[in-house]
């Protein structure tokens, strides 16, 4: 059992923040929480948030910070939520991080621990490069430490695998420039706060066994 249960993941694209939330899920009744999964079911239940960011996105328009939030403040209000939550993709910046904060005090609630995933650009460019994905199920494979049991061929549905458009190199160095920009300050935002710790490369290869000892 770990003690610190409400949980921020940080760190690039490809960095394993996924890999770490399952391992973490398989043995603790934590709640996974990505903002894009909480933006598409608000949309697709029809509520006063989601009507809102469905007329933004139809524009073309980003979703401001504050609905997004809103959002945030709806998803960790349920009952699900008490035994602990894993916030994966917000907050992105020190706006969104302070709106975090304002919404944790409306509901009682407060952050454990924040986890960087802190591993280096060649690694990630590596990992996010070497990614496939099956046409038809959308599983997602990497060539170097996820590959297919038969090569280009989905182990689920039999059908090819392809490299999407975003999976590129140069696209991979545009993501990892965006969140270095973005997201970075957060690392010395969190550290201030003393709730900051970090996985390293070398403890991915045991990342659960870490996790558990920074968490316990």
């Amino acid at each position: 059992m770990i003690s610190k249960k409400n949980l921020i993941f940080l760190g690039a694209p490809g960095a394993g923040k996924g890999t770490g939330a399952n391992g973490l899920l398989e043995r603790e009744p934590l709640v996974h929480i990505s903002t894009g999964d909480i933006l598409r079911a608000e949309v697709k239940n029809g509520t006063e948030l989601g009507k809102n960011a469905a007329l933004l996105m139809e524009k073309g328009e980003l979703v401001p910070d504050e609905i997004v939030a809103g959002m945030v403040k709806s998803r960790l209000g349920r009952h699900d939520c008490d035994n602990g939550f894993i916030l994966d993709g917000f907050p992105r910046t020190i706006k969104q991080a302070e709106l975090l904060e304002e919404v944790l005090k409306e509901i009682n609630k407060e952050i454990d621990a924040v986890i960087y995933f802190d591993i280096e650009d060649d690694i990630l460019l590596k990992r996010l490069t070497a990614r496939i994905s099956c046409k038809k199920c959308g599983r997602i494979y990497n060539k170097l430490f996820l590959p297919p049991k038969k090569e280009n061929t989905c182990d689920d549905c039999n059908e090819d695998l392809f490299q999407r458009p975003d999976d590129s190199l140069e696209t991979a160095k545009d993501r990892l420039e965006v969140f270095y920009e973005s997201t970075q300050p957060l690392i010395n935002y969190y550290r201030s706060k003393n709730i900051l710790t970090s996985i390293t490369e070398v403890e991915r290869d045991d990342m659960v066994a870490a996790l558990f000892k920074k968490l316990g």
